[in-house]
């Protein structure tokens, strides 16, 4: 996957390269059957010109590849948003960056979470919210809107309450353990999730800590029906959009859905946590 604009460009034109070599056609030739300045198609495939979505379309009924056309449009509509950098998502504050997540859950009937190492936001608990917002500020040095982002935080819970909406979520084991600032914090966010269990529509799983994993989780991810996936890396925030990069995260959700284990299994790997927390002697 790009991870910038400009890789982005030079990644699609890289694919649109290997599509007009597969039909045995020139630059100048493509550039002729289209219509094209002879230069055009060597500054697409270099990633110095983004192509159209026009373009995209003749590109591919040229080279006899029409069947890459919804991929490579996708492409083109995301280029320059699907790679967002924390420090301009942030720089307003985590409370515009909560908002904008309300309209992606609102539109969306089936959201599928996996998260490695935290809680998924629509599950936390205000105390835990706090703690991890108060992370990102300090980690980021964003404006600090703590309060404001957090209250906005607990305001998307309400999705979980509305309409007729599905909601997967899997958890790694080392979700329920780590970020712990304070023991109290993390007693009250896995009992939130022991009651949160009891919604009809959201199913939960959890990995246990030796389970064998097909995929190697190497960031957490959402998935929004079929139409989105979102990724938190360190640095950025990814919106993928092409259908076969979804396919690939869909493929990936549902292994570390088999590796986990849901209803009572999984509740009780959260009451054994709360019971270690619980009994845990004073540091």
């Amino acid at each position: 996957m790009a991870s910038s604009p400009n890789q982005a460009r030079e990644a699609l034109g890289a694919r649109l390269r290997d599509l007009r070599r597969d039909a045995g056609l020139t630059g100048v030739a493509l550039s002729a059957l289209a219509g094209w300045q002879s230069s055009k198609v060597s500054k697409i495939e270099y990633g110095k010109q983004a192509p159209s979505e026009a373009d995209i379309r003749l590109w591919c009924l040229h080279t006899h590849a029409e069947q890459h056309v919804p991929d490579l449009v996708a492409a083109v509509r995301t280029m320059e948003t699907q790679y967002v950098e924390w420090r301009r998502q942030l720089r307003s504050g985590t409370r515009r960056r909560q908002q904008n997540q309300v309209a992606w859950e609102d539109e969306t009937y089936l959201l599928r979470v996996f998260q490695p190492t935290v809680i998924p936001g629509l599950l936390q608990t205000e105390e835990y919210a706090r703690m991890i917002l108060r992370k990102i500020i300090s980690y980021y040095g964003i404006p600090d809107d703590l309060e404001s982002g957090v209250a906005a935080r607990l305001e998307r819970q309400k999705v979980l309450y509305r309409g007729d909406r599905r909601f997967h979520m899997v958890l790694a084991h080392a979700a329920l353990q780590t970020h712990s600032d304070d023991r109290s914090t993390m007693i009250g966010q896995l009992e939130r999730l022991l009651t949160l269990m009891t919604l009809p529509r959201l199913r939960l799983g959890v990995i246990p800590a030796r389970a064998p994993y097909e995929v190697t989780p190497f960031h957490g991810f959402w998935m929004f029906d079929e139409r989105m996936v979102l990724v938190e890396t360190l640095s950025a925030e990814l919106k993928v959009v092409q259908p076969h990069e979804i396919a690939l995260y869909a493929k990936a959700f549902d292994s570390f859905a088999r590796s986990a284990v849901h209803g009572r299994d999984a509740s009780d790997l959260i009451a054994l946590e709360v019971a270690r927390l619980t009994n845990e002697p004073s540091s």
